[in-house]
């Protein structure tokens, strides 16, 4: 799986938005458990979403 799919995919996961169908929620969850670069990826974008609900923006 390449990065940039998983990274669609959790950009989709945190907007509460279906992931592209070939990346499964297991695939999805492996590859993070094996990509540092993709772990740091999700946590900033966990980061844009608190902050930007905190300004209420969402």
């Amino acid at each position: 799986m390449h990065c940039v799919d998983v990274r669609t995919a959790i950009s989709a996961r945190a907007d509460g938005e279906e992931p592209p169908p070939e990346v499964s929620g297991a695939a999805l969850d492996a590859h993070l458990r094996g990509c540092a670069e993709c772990r740091d990826w999700e946590e900033r974008v966990h980061r844009l979403k608190v902050l930007t609900a905190r300004l209420g923006l969402v």
